[in-house]
């Protein structure tokens, strides 16, 4: 193993893993609105930048700017709410190499963590304890080509896929993508906010008794789409 790869395996602890910064763009308490732990009161941590440009993000304002902070400092201020969960996402979180050592320190501080990914990074080195909430780009997103299929084998019961539909021709690629990938966790459904009816998604869903559960943004449900919410 060469110096640059062994360096890059070895994961910092303790006091290290504290001091290392990350850069943020909010920390924020609210309600989980999607995926495996919706209904949850959650602690995000939002870190900054993003190599995706989905034709739907609803986070641009996290492409840039941000604050560095240490994980030390992250871990104060995510203690200072009094949540049991804790979602690490973006921007896309992976995209900061250390967000590794935050999840992991995460965990060992006792809080059910999950991870939110574009997928187009790897996640094979997130810690074994992080519950991974993995997009699927379908081509209304305008990123299609940067999924990353070979996460697909690295996924568990534990994790989750998520597929924002834009339209009828979205639904119908998702469909397809369903039924040739087998994969251990649960699928999600959500519409694109403002695109597509919630009722016709489900419809759709219904007429095909296609086995994946529909999402929807409990937080812009709650409080519509407003940032740190």
């Amino acid at each position: 193993m060469s110096a640059v790869a062994a360096s890059a395996s070895r994961r910092p602890v303790g006091d290290e893993a504290a001091a290392l910064r990350l850069k943020i763009t909010e920390i924020f308490h609210s309600i989980q609105g999607e995926a495996l732990h919706a209904g949850w009161p959650t602690v995000f941590v939002r870190l900054t930048g993003c190599p995706l440009r989905c034709r739907y993000c609803d986070t641009a304002y996290a492409f840039g700017g941000g604050e560095w902070r240490t994980c030390g400092e992250i871990l104060e201020a995510v203690a200072s709410f009094e949540a049991r969960h804790v979602c690490v996402t973006g921007g896309e979180p992976l995209a900061q190499t250390r967000s590794l050592a935050l999840l992991e320190m995460l965990c060992d501080a006792g809080y059910e963590v999950c991870l939110e990914t574009g997928g187009a990074h790897d996640i094979g080195q997130v810690d074994p304890r992080v519950s991974r909430i993995v997009d699927v780009k379908t081509p209304g997103s305008g990123e299609c080509a940067r999924n990353r299929l070979e996460n697909l084998a690295l996924l568990t019961p534990r994790d989750a896929l998520k597929l924002v539909i834009t339209s009828r021709d979205d639904y119908e690629w998702a469909r397809a993508f369903v039924r040739s990938h087998d994969v251990p966790c649960p699928i999600f459904f959500s519409p694109s906010y403002g695109d597509v009816p919630p009722a016709s998604l489900a419809e759709w869903i219904l007429a095909d008794r296609l086995p994946v559960r529909l999402q929807l943004q409990l937080h812009k449900i709650l409080w519509g789409d407003t940032p740190g919410r």
